[in-house]
């Protein structure tokens, strides 16, 4: 929706950027701007900007950007809508609404009502008559009331449409349960029908304390074993997680996260209320993320057999990418931590935590298990593997430590495995030389917009584009004193729609900032709050009247220019208008 110009620049100036940032990053000053770890991505090196003066974060890692709102957004999953929301809320600002979003909120607060009371439905049910092979099953599982109550858990009873007509009773329209993904719709008649029956269900609750969706898991052997909501206005499966709600708010100081909903439950009623669940999805970069907001540690508990472990070495360096610190959990004695806690009980299990391995560990035994140790040539292998692997290890006590290790079980000297290592390192070292040339010596491709869908054909005119547009932000009364640009002088439809509402603003007496910026997608603004960035020199009024005239030429011939040629320009105008510091 579009929200008025003066309630936007009133919105950021009640909500100072390095406040909002400063809420989620630990951030220290460095010049005009401040720095911190990215929240979006993981690093160890802090690359995420913030420029109080500007208005605007940027990140150089992961290139996410873009105004106080784009923040909110990002952080917190939102739409534009509802960050701008829950800024105004944080500033105890009013919102002007327009009946567009008024419906839209509407509606998602009638499908959190919904399922709120399609959780109460299925609990209830539990208890009743109908629910009895559930109760049954949940305590064979072990699981007693205290911690089917905890979890909302309830039973799906073995029906055509009760949740159905007792949703319509409670004033929900068909409209409304078929949006919800709680419902089927039969393709004879194209009536509605109960989703999910004679089924254990397991509310899915987000970390604001909204029911978004269920998983249901059958008694016996028949197949799906899980069946989960689909992906609805309100659930997305991707970004979030079984028990966060709860392990949000742990002491332990980590997070530990498993397979299944019934491994999650069993931790939390034996203690360890840290644990979280995938929801009938692999882990996904969005989960990894979502968790380092609430930890700095994960402990993987997957399944031992195949499956499990193949996961394992698929999530291991998605969490170390979002900057998390993993240790593995080596299940001995039963298949997965519900089995284990009910024959061993907490105390076995809280030595098996501390036992856990680091991933260098794991993946070291990983590799060993690959070959026979017994054969000469299996044992070159393995050694040679083994360091290739070591030689991604920043610290070179690491390398050496766990080297030493190889080398013991690979039956060779210290000092052999030592050179390996080396070599190894020395050949990454060298790759990653060489691609960083490659970047180097073309630097230009790094204005390329991330996405497909945008790019910059004429770079020419691109690079000239993108200076009046960082030019007018810092200056916005430079506008009057270059040539008169139109949307149509634009080589970049994108930067064209940015100019146009600059000078819109310019001319309606508005301030031109980040954020009157509207209308555009969170890729578009961290592209923006790029080009300010990158464009951080002082500016002057004879640069700019260079630009735009470029500008015009370029849409005069109709050419289109190489990245060499934009390298150049810039490196032209830099040089002789002032741009260089």
């Amino acid at each position: 929706m579009a929200f008025p110009p003066s309630f936007l620049d009133e919105l950021a100036a009640r909500n100072p950027i390095e406040e909002v940032v400063g809420q989620y990053v630990h951030l220290k000053r460095s010049g005009s701007n401040l720095f911190g770890l990215c929240p979006f991505h993981g690093e160890k090196t802090a690359s995420f900007s913030v420029s109080p003066d500007k208005g605007i974060y940027y990140c150089f890692g992961c290139h996410k950007g873009g105004s106080v709102i784009n923040f909110e957004m990002e952080i917190e999953g939102l739409s534009y809508p509802d960050a701008v929301r829950a800024l105004a809320k944080r500033a105890g600002m009013t919102v002007p609404e327009d009946e567009q979003y008024q419906n839209r909120y509407r509606h998602q607060e009638r499908l959190w009502a919904l399922h709120k009371e399609a959780a109460r439905f299925f609990h209830a049910v539990l208890f009743a008559p109908e629910g009895a092979a559930g109760l049954a099953y949940a305590a064979k599982r072990g699981m007693p009331r205290s911690v089917l109550t905890k979890f909302g858990i309830g039973f799906a009873p073995d029906s055509w449409d009760s949740l159905c007509k007792a949703m319509e009773a409670k004033g929900f329209t068909r409209e409304e349960l078929q949006a919800s993904g709680l419902v089927s719709t039969s393709s004879k008649n194209n009536g509605i029908y109960d989703r999910f029956r004679n089924r254990l269900m397991f509310p899915i609750i987000d970390v604001r304390g909204n029911v978004i969706g269920f998983g249901g898991r059958v008694m016996d052997d028949s197949t799906p074993k899980y069946l989960n909501s689909p992906e609805t206005e309100i659930f997305n499966k991707r970004k979030n997680l079984f028990a966060l709600n709860f392990a949000k708010k742990s002491k332990l100081g980590y997070l530990i996260l498993v397979e299944g909903y019934m491994d999650a439950i069993a931790l939390h009623q034996y203690g360890f209320d840290c644990a979280v669940a995938s929801l009938g999805t692999s882990l996904t970069e969005e989960h990894a993320v979502l968790m380092s907001r609430y930890t700095q540690q994960v402990i993987l508990i997957y399944d031992g057999d195949e499956a499990g472990q193949r996961a394992t070495q698929r999530a291991i360096p998605m969490l170390e990418k979002a900057g998390l610190q993993v240790k593995v959990l080596k299940m001995r004695d039963a298949k997965d931590p519900d089995e284990f806690l009910k024959k061993f009980g907490a105390d076995r299990f809280r030595i098996l935590l501390e036992e856990s391995s680091n991933r260098v560990e794991y993946q070291l035994r990983a590799i060993q298990k690959k070959y026979d140790l017994s054969s000469d040539e299996e044992r070159v292998n393995f050694v040679t593997e083994a360091a290739d692997f070591l030689s991604t290890l920043p610290s070179a006590i690491q390398r050496e430590i766990y080297g030493n290790r190889v080398a013991e079980v690979g039956k060779i000297s210290g000092e052999a495995m030592k050179l390996e290592v080396e070599k190894a390192f020395k050949r990454r070292l060298s790759r990653e030389k060489r691609k960083q040339e490659k970047i180097d010596l073309a630097p230009a491709r790094n204005l390329q917009m991330q996405s497909k869908s945008v790019r910059y054909d004429n770079v020419r005119s691109a690079a000239a584009e993108e200076q009046v547009i960082a030019g007018v932000m810092k200056d916005p009364s430079l506008l009057d004193q270059i040539p008169e640009l139109t949307e149509q002088d634009f080589s970049v439809p994108f930067l064209a729609r940015v100019f146009s509402q600059q000078l819109a603003r310019h001319r309606a007496g508005q301030e031109v900032t980040l954020t009157g910026l509207t209308d555009f997608t969170s890729e578009e603004m961290a592209h923006v709050a790029g080009i300010l960035q990158r464009y951080d020199s002082p500016v002057n009024a004879q640069a700019l009247r260079d630009c735009a005239r470029t500008i015009q030429m370029e849409h005069q011939s109709g050419s289109v220019t190489t990245e060499d040629d934009l390298m150049a320009l810039r490196n032209r105008l830099q040089e002789r208008k002032g741009l260089r510091e």
